[in-house]
């Protein structure tokens, strides 16, 4: 089953055009320019939890302009979730 997660992004100002440019060449990544206390919204997709982490780590967080992430897993499908 994929793991699904929203990665919330606070982005240097100057930089959030560049580094949505660079975000939208992850695979199955959906990126988002928002307003309000974000910037920009991944919508990623992975096969395992770790797929999401080495995503975050390798491909989103050294980003030069991203200064800080929150990252949401999605529960759907999950024993439990409602």
């Amino acid at each position: 089953m994929a793991v699904n997660a929203y990665v919330l992004l606070t982005v240097d100002p100057a930089k959030t055009q560049a580094v949505a440019e660079r975000l939208r060449n992850i695979p199955r990544a959906i990126v988002h320019e928002v307003l309000g206390p974000y910037d920009i919204i991944v919508e990623l997709e992975g096969g395992t939890q770790e797929d999401i982490t080495g995503l975050l780590r390798n491909k989103i967080r050294n980003v030069s302009g991203v200064t800080s992430t929150v990252t949401c897993l999605c529960m759907e499908g999950r024993a439990g979730s409602g």
